[in-house]
């Protein structure tokens, strides 16, 4: 099942399968890709409940989401995933950062970027928080704009 969102970021499709979120995507949204989706049901519990706190995450009144959660991907994608869940909001991390918290060397910056870059289920584990060592923007699936509105968007909610 799936409903829509509008908000800063453009409109935003959110999946639910299996009484958890398996996708959050940017408009203008992927042909299919083998991801299971399903009839859009803007009823659906679970997605009532994920466009409640993505609608108070935008209004600065959301800090940390509470939702159940199944991305799919490989034992590396999840391990990376679960640390970038472990960013607070309004913070950043590097790559090299993430990597050392995996255990591994700084080599493994370029993998976790492109683990980075795979997530599923984009604002809810914040992967735009994940930036280069030397505090740039890199890349972001939903594009650098979108990555620049989130973080501006949790650093005015600090202050």
């Amino acid at each position: 099942m799936w409903t829509t969102l509008d908000s800063p970021v453009g409109e935003l499709r959110v999946v639910e399968h299996g009484g958890a979120i398996t996708a959050i995507e940017f408009s203008p949204y992927a042909a299919a890709d083998g991801r299971v989706r399903g009839a859009r049901d803007d009823a659906h519990p679970v997605l009532v409940e994920a466009v409640r706190q993505l609608s108070a995450y935008f209004a600065r009144d959301l800090k940390e989401f509470d939702l159940p959660l199944a991305p799919i991907g490989t034992a590396f994608q999840q391990q990376v995933w679960a640390q970038l869940v472990g960013i607070p909001y309004g913070q950043t991390a590097s790559y090299g950062q993430i990597a050392a918290q995996l255990g591994r060397t700084n080599a493994a910056s370029r993998a976790v970027g492109l683990a980075n870059g795979s997530n599923p289920i984009p604002i809810v584990i914040p992967c735009h928080r994940v930036i280069g060592a030397n505090g740039t923007l890199t890349g972001y699936a939903g594009g650098v704009a979108r990555k620049q509105t989130l973080l501006e968007l949790e650093q005015d909610a600090l202050f």
